[in-house]
């Protein structure tokens, strides 16, 4: 009796210190997600301002060949530590060198291939373009293994603050260059800085240096979990990039037409990042240790804090991608000017299915935390396989009519990752609509109210701000008035009060 008794207050005891970990590891989750939007917007806008569509597609065309190509360099191993109880030093010193190595043969592929990737879209400017730019994911490698150090131990203040400096410097330096006229220059410019400064502000807050004896036995052990997660980055990069590149394409005489897409997708993603990336710094981690030794009290713990996560990303997706999807024209017209007014149909389309994106980060993790990296993986080539049939059966109907059913499938394939994560830990379906869907009603009905009291406001930029104040406001006070839970502990942890169960 005494042993369990123990057991219990061990348990209840690990409980609360992970339940203020991740309170703790969401907060500056948050504030780096809130800090890298911001700055982005803010850089956006004056590269946007500075910057024809025309002059955006080269940058958008070899977008997915830089993904892909950082999605080699780590092979999925700095996920494998991450899922790791207690990684080794021998861990990470063989990530890093593998990472190395791996960047180093890519870079010299991509650097011969670079004139054959100009053919194919048929602009010259992307062979000397594509090869500076190949130098940013090669730069990388040397912050992979110190970046996994930094997740795996919860580093999320230090991470905030290495992603601010990075963004701060390779924003002024592209903003610099796009002054003086460098164009699409300026925005390579920006992701080589950018990769430069993350590695050097990694080694200066993790204490772990690499050695020179390589030993790549860690990486024979995981080399399976490894490649399915891989597969599934690679994957997960086509998926994000698919519509750019085919567009690129298919629309290679007429580049605004790239552009335009490619300024709504971005500000799409820099919207629900602000999200996904606060649940991706402590995801995995969190769900990893909840985890624990199989039992129901364990399997119990595990499914409160997914389901309380879930309800974290619905609170704030669902008003902050419905509210941009409201604000768009108005938006659009205030910060990058009326050059870019064609992007806003598809900036409000993509918006709708960017409230749910972030949920996949989070199945993403539960699943990967399982150990089950090949669910993950096949989930995702399923996915990008019906976007391709999509694709093909909807693209001469033009671009709205692509982005419309791509958006679809994204929301729909949602319910397929559910399925899994109901074999996994027992988390059901009706147990997930009643976390996320309230949030969804209430926003959505929110932002359709807003848009029908300020329709009458002529001016952008007051219509911008009327709309972003009472949606900010009305959303808050409606939380309040229904005693949502999740706004209490939000407001709690601002305070320094304990959050409670």
């Amino acid at each position: 009796m005494f042993s369990k008794k123990n057991t219990n207050f061990a348990c209840d005891t690990n409980m609360e210190n992970l339940k203020e970990r991740t309170a703790r590891g969401l907060f500056w989750g948050v504030l780096n997600s809130g800090a890298t939007q911001v700055l982005n917007v803010v850089i956006g806008i004056l590269l946007g301002r500075m910057i024809a569509p025309a002059e955006w597609a080269p940058i958008g065309m070899i977008a997915i060949f830089s993904a892909i190509a950082g999605n080699l360099q780590s092979s999925g191993f700095s996920t494998a530590i991450v899922n790791m109880k207690q990684p080794t030093d021998n861990d990470y010193n063989a990530v890093f060198w593998f990472n190395i190595l791996m960047s180093a043969g890519i870079y010299l592929i991509l650097f011969m291939a670079a004139p054959w990737i100009a053919l194919f879209f048929e602009q010259p400017c992307l062979t000397d373009l594509s090869r500076f730019i190949f130098l940013a994911f090669f730069i990388s490698s040397f912050g992979i293994s110190t970046n996994a150090y930094m997740t795996k131990n919860m580093m999320n203040k230090e991470i905030t603050v290495v992603n601010t400096c990075a963004l701060v410097c390779s924003g002024i330096v592209a903003v610099i260059l796009a002054f003086n006229g460098f164009s699409y220059w300026s925005l390579a410019w920006q992701q080589v800085v950018n990769a430069l400064i993350l590695v050097i502000g990694r080694f200066f807050y993790v204490h772990w240096r690499p050695t020179t004896r390589i030993d790549f036995s860690p990486i024979r052990k995981t080399w399976k979990f490894a490649m399915n997660i891989l597969v599934t980055m690679v994957i997960n990069t086509l998926n994000n990039n698919i519509l750019t590149f085919i567009f690129g394409k298919l629309f290679a005489r007429t580049p605004q037409v790239v552009g335009n897409f490619f300024q709504a997708f971005k500000w799409n993603t820099m919207a629900y990042q602000l999200v996904s990336g606060s649940i991706e710094q402590v995801a995995q981690p969190v769900l990893v240790e909840a985890r624990g030794e199989r039992s129901e009290v364990r399997d119990e713990q595990e499914i409160r804090v997914f389901r309380k996560m879930l309800r974290f990303t619905a609170f704030l997706a669902f008003p902050a991608m419905f509210g941009l999807s409201l604000v768009a024209d108005e938006f659009i017209l205030s910060t990058i000017g009326p050059k870019w007014e064609a992007c806003v149909p598809l900036l409000r389309i993509l918006c709708i299915g960017g409230a749910f994106m972030p949920f996949y980060s989070l199945y993403k993790n539960l699943i990967i935390s399982q150990g089950r990296s090949d669910i993950n993986m096949w989930l995702n080539i399923s996915q990008i396989i019906l976007q391709m049939v999509l694709i093909f059966l909807t693209y001469r109907h033009g671009i709205i009519t692509v982005v419309s059913a791509y958006t679809l499938l994204n929301i729909v394939w949602l319910i397929t990752w559910q399925w899994f994560a109901k074999r996994l830990i027992g988390v059901r379906l009706w147990d997930v609509c009643k976390d996320t869907i309230p949030f969804a009603l209430i926003s959505g009905v929110l932002m359709a109210v807003i848009g029908w009291l300020t329709g009458s406001i002529s001016n952008s930029y007051l219509l911008l701000l009327v709309r972003m104040v009472l949606a900010v406001v009305l959303y808050a006070i409606i939380m309040k008035l229904l005693r949502v839970k999740m706004m209490d502990d939000c407001i709690q942890y601002l305070i320094g009060k304990k959050i409670k169960e």
